[in-house]
């Protein structure tokens, strides 16, 4: 209780922080273009219920592209860093693919798949899949052998070494990949909603801006920035139940 209490006040420090900074920014920059806080807040207040269509969206975008590169990448990256002749083949071709950005394939997306969720979907997952695949492979194979003997001795095979020990070694590693894919799962959205479509936060955002609708364009940005520390709460969560032991 004290642990959450301490996250609470943290939030709630930070919150004021940003909203002062945020707030002195807007005097001293005296434009438009940034109003102040108060003024976005209340359009965000007034704005919300034309907003949660949008929100609805964007998160069922972002929570199945997620599921989908986390589960991918996380059974292919566990069987590439236990597999050294499958490692022997894959790590080049990862070597080379993964250090490209993912967002410069939107034209191709956009092409192949058109308007709509899909690019969204298949590009967020895309850089999931890369990150907990390279974190799955490397972290498998950083089991220590003399580990996977031990289990062995006591004549465990091979689903109960998988099940035993790769999978609770690798999950504390897989977790601080997504937590740390949350937020460029956020921006790569925003990206691909803001030019693949007409709904999303990220299309809600872009078109306030295009009417020089800045308070509201605030708005969404503020249910944005909301989305992102929300996920990044409900995978650490997730990770405290299923990470007892860390």
């Amino acid at each position: 209780m004290k642990l959450r209490l301490k996250k609470l006040l943290g939030y709630a420090a930070a919150i004021v922080v940003i909203l002062l900074g945020w707030a002195a920014l807007s005097l001293i920059i005296a434009n438009p273009a940034l109003p102040l806080p108060t003024v976005a807040l209340s359009q965000l207040w007034q704005r919300f219920p034309d907003m949660l269509p949008h929100l609805g969206i964007s998160l069922w975008r972002v929570l199945l592209a997620m599921s989908i590169g986390t589960l991918g990448g996380t059974v292919l990256g566990l069987i590439i860093g236990r597999s050294p002749r499958i490692d022997l083949v894959a790590a080049p071709l990862l070597y080379v693919l993964y250090p490209v950005p993912k967002i410069v394939f939107v034209p191709v997306l956009l092409v192949l798949l058109g308007l709509g969720s899909a690019p969204a979907i298949v590009l967020i997952a895309t850089v999931i899949f890369f990150q907990t695949l390279v974190t799955a492979r490397d972290s498998a194979k950083s089991i220590s052998p003399d580990l996977i003997l031990s289990v062995r001795s006591l004549g465990a095979n091979r689903i109960d070494i998988a099940r035993h020990v790769v999978v609770p070694y690798t999950l504390p590693s897989i977790f601080t990949a997504l937590r740390i894919s949350t937020g460029t799962a956020i921006a790569v959205l925003f990206i691909t909603e803001s030019i693949a479509g007409n709904t999303g936060i990220g299309f809600y955002i872009v078109n306030a801006w295009g009417r020089i609708d800045y308070p509201t364009m605030f708005a969404g940005i503020i249910i944005m920035a909301l989305m992102g520390v929300v996920l990044y709460e409900v995978i650490g969560f997730c990770e405290q139940k299923l990470v007892r032991w860390k």
